[in-house]
Parts: C-alpha cells; sequence; structure tokens
C-alpha cells in the first residue's frame, strides 16, 4: 500500500497531480482540481477517456460543440480523442477530481 499526501504532489495551475506511472505503476492518473471562478483548461483532447467527478462547485464543460453546466455529485465523461475543456462558471471554487485513463497524463492542447 502506498499513501500519499496531498500535498506531495505536483502543483498545477489549478490542483494537484497524481501521475500513476510515477507511484508503482498505477494504471490511472488524477487531476485533483481548485479552480476559482472563472478558470478551467482551454480546449483539448486526449487518446484515452477522462472521467471528472464534480465535488464541489459548478463547472460548465465544453465537448466538441456542445456544452452543459453541471454541479457537485455529477459524473462527466469524455470519450477518448473528443475536443473538451471546461471553466468554473459557478461563484465559488470549484472541486473535481479528473480521472486520465492511463498510467501518464498525456495532452494535446488546441487552443492557444
Amino acid at each position: 500500500m502506498t499513501v500519499i499526501a496531498e500535498s506531495e504532489l505536483a502543483p498545477s495551475s489549478i490542483g494537484r497531480e497524481f501521475i500513476g506511472e510515477d507511484h508503482g505503476g498505477a494504471g490511472i492518473s488524477l487531476l485533483l482540481i481548485d479552480a476559482p471562478p472563472g478558470r478551467g483548461p482551454r480546449l483539448h483532447r486526449h487518446a484515452y477517456e477522462e472521467v471528472f467527478v464534480v465535488q464541489e462547485g459548478e463547472a460548465t464543460f465544453r465537448l466538441g460543440e456542445e456544452e452543459r453546466t453541471v454541479t457537485a455529485g455529477h459524473v462527466v465523461v469524455v470519450p477518448a480523442g473528443r475536443p473538451h475543456g471546461f471553466v468554473n462558471s459557478g461563484d465559488r471554487p470549484l472541486r473535481q477530481v479528473a480521472i486520465h485513463v492511463s498510467p501518464r497524463m498525456v495532452t494535446e492542447w488546441l487552443e492557444d
């Protein structure tokens, strides 16, 4: 069993990253998101599925041309290869877990 404090994970612009291959070869990677209002990643895609578990706040997700606003208690599944992004569309912090179905995060950015 490996136990890792969240504070030991590498910081990102909106959270902390758990990279599976850096931690015993786990088959997934995670981004623990704590995004202020108005923040989120621009349009991008991955060669694998990404699953978001919204824990607190409100996010507007974009998948291609589709937009959906979701709140705490929802799970969003993004199929492999599909352009997507999200923004904290609420007025308080957005806390969610982004599960990358890959031992490392590989992102193709589609917007500047």
